[in-house]
């Protein structure tokens, strides 16, 4: 055979195509496979498995074009069928929340199963990780990049950065391909819960201008498309802002949502009022301020924002 024939050439074109495993396949997992159809990849395309712990779910992922693999990243040993099945890996399934396993506060038990399941056969060429920015913790409302430390200021943000270190060891370690792309807040028009329309409806306050927070935000088919660009063109062990350009505080964007719909602005309340009537999970969004510089998810993933802000993405919210 000549050297410059390619020996797969006479195989048939299923077994030539790539194979994408996407790992917590939920609303931005089904975005992504979207994305990929809708990029005109058609049949030569990678042929997308999906990882679900519920086989009710199969068919609406057969349905979108995706094979279902059954298998839970709480038990490993469910996990062994995707040793060499794939050669990128899209992994969206977050850490247990908290007590859900022994020393929960801190690791995160899936990413370390998940990795181990990978590491028996061949490895992957790349593997996608989506993190959150809150591994950051509070920045005072900042400005950071990527090379600014990492500081979780509670369990969950703990278990994120874990999370990250495990990928980003064991891929250098396997030679392995992997992007970290750090997550905001994802909304979007057709996402369930997607919008602040529940959270106006609630007519829970926000904090007073003083005591406000910068948010950040991603709208979940711009993150799609993130996560494609970073699994074929995401740099060896690099970490990416997958956020828009919204600087916006978070008192703000809710009010955008409350005029869009109809709906009226919720109050104003200090830091202190808000400690004593707001749910705890709602203060902890409300003790952390930064704003994301998103450089390396244009220049280096060279993705083009559809919702470049909030108002476009926001744009024709109803309260319906």
């Amino acid at each position: 055979m000549p050297s410059n024939q390619n020996p797969l050439g006479a195989l048939p074109a299923r077994f030539r195509r790539q194979r994408l495993l996407i790992v917590g396949c939920g609303d931005v997992g089904l975005r992504v496979v979207r994305a990929l159809q809708a990029g005109g990849t058609g049949r030569h395309g990678p042929r997308v498995l999906a990882l679900t712990s519920s086989s009710d779910r199969a068919p609406l992922l057969r349905a979108a074009g995706v094979q279902p693999l059954v298998g839970d990243l709480d038990q490993p040993a469910t996990l062994a069928r995707l040793a060499g099945l794939a050669q990128r890996v899209l992994h969206l399934a977050p850490p247990p929340t908290e007590g859900a396993g022994p020393q929960a506060w801190w690791r995160d038990p899936r990413t370390e199963h998940l990795l181990q399941a990978l590491a028996r056969r061949t490895l992957p060429q790349a593997l996608v990780y989506a993190s959150t920015t809150g591994v950051y913790g509070d920045c005072g409302g900042a400005w950071i990049d990527e090379t600014r430390g990492i500081a979780p200021g509670n369990a969950r943000g703990q278990r994120r950065a874990n999370a990250e270190r495990a990928v980003r060891g064991w891929a250098l370690h396997s030679g392995v391909r992997a992007t970290v792309l750090r997550v905001p807040g994802i909304y979007a028009l057709d996402r369930e819960g997607g919008t602040p329309v529940g959270r106006l409806r609630k007519g829970l306050p926000l904090l007073q201008a003083s005591d406000d927070v910068y948010t950040n935000h991603i709208q979940a088919d711009d993150l799609a498309r993130a996560c494609v660009a970073a699994l074929w063109r995401g740099k060896p062990q690099r970490v990416v802002h997958a956020s828009d350009d919204t600087e916006m505080y978070m008192a703000d964007y809710v009010d955008l949502a409350a005029d869009l719909c109809g709906l009226p602005r919720p109050p104003r309340i200090s830091r202190a009022e808000a400690q004593g009537s707001l749910p705890v999970s709602l203060l902890s969004f409300m003790g952390e301020s930064r704003r994301l510089r998103n450089r390396r998810l244009k220049t280096e993933l060279r993705v083009h924002l559809r919702y470049p802000t909030v108002v476009q993405g926001l744009a024709g919210l109803t309260a319906d």
